[in-house]
């Protein structure tokens, strides 16, 4: 299992890479590193004014290569699998004004 370490400064930045159309949840991290579908990946994330990281378990949902169209970071999505702590729900108290927003995120 591959880990990585996430960390969000603001809303704003969570916004941007919260998946919400994944039905467990997801983030979407920048990455240039090579990843293939359905890869499990140890996440460990720190949400913006948490004094802490929380751990979740994925799987690789979703691909951006280098050099996509329209300027779009390379990286990888990934689904919550295991969500124990509930970061999902955390996340989207966290962004809630920003869910109706119509302003680009890092997937669609």
């Amino acid at each position: 299992m591959e880990s990585l370490y996430l960390e969000f400064v603001n809303d704003k930045d969570l916004y941007q890479s919260y998946m919400p159309f994944v039905k467990t949840g997801g983030l979407f991290v920048r990455t240039t590193e090579q990843f293939e579908l359905g890869t499990e990946i140890e996440l460990e994330v720190v949400l913006p004014d948490s004094l802490e990281s929380s751990t979740i378990k994925g799987i690789v949902c979703w691909l951006t290569p280098l050099g996509a169209q329209n300027g779009t970071p390379a990286g990888i999505g990934i689904s919550f699998q295991d969500d124990p702590e509930n970061i999902r729900n955390q996340i989207e108290k966290s962004i809630g004004r920003f869910l109706n927003s119509s302003e680009p995120t890092l997937t669609m």
